[in-house]
């Protein structure tokens, strides 16, 4: 189960990722590409080219957590609205995405009904 505060920011990377890459690889990815701390505490999340693979990376008090999901059917969908390498999105986004929907499209954290996901 994947486990996010509310203090923790959550980034989703636009770039197409090599899902080869395991936790060692992300983590130089995240200081050499981007020039973040991967043990800041905060949510990394990565996709493929095709977009039907993600991984999320998170530190978690003495050691990282990789989360990672592949859709039979479908893709992520957020690729019509990014502009930048980088977006921060918010838990409630975050979920949306995860469960295959258009996340950019929900908006700010509403108390929806979402919150047996995570």
């Amino acid at each position: 189960m994947l486990s996010i505060s509310n203090t923790q920011t959550i980034y989703v990377y636009t770039e197409p990722v090599d899902m080869r890459k395991a936790i060692n690889g992300l983590s130089i990815l995240l200081q050499e590409a981007f020039d973040k701390n991967p043990q800041s505490g905060d949510l990394y999340l990565f996709t493929n080219r095709s977009r039907d693979k993600v991984k999320c990376l998170i530190w978690d008090k003495n050691g990282f957590v990789m989360y990672y999901k592949r859709l039979e059917r479908g893709r992520f969908n957020y690729s019509r609205y990014i502009t930048e390498h980088e977006m921060v999105v918010t838990k409630t986004q975050l979920k949306g995405l995860l469960m295959g929907l258009d996340f950019y499209l929900m908006g700010e954290d509403q108390g929806n009904n979402f919150n047996d996901y995570f």
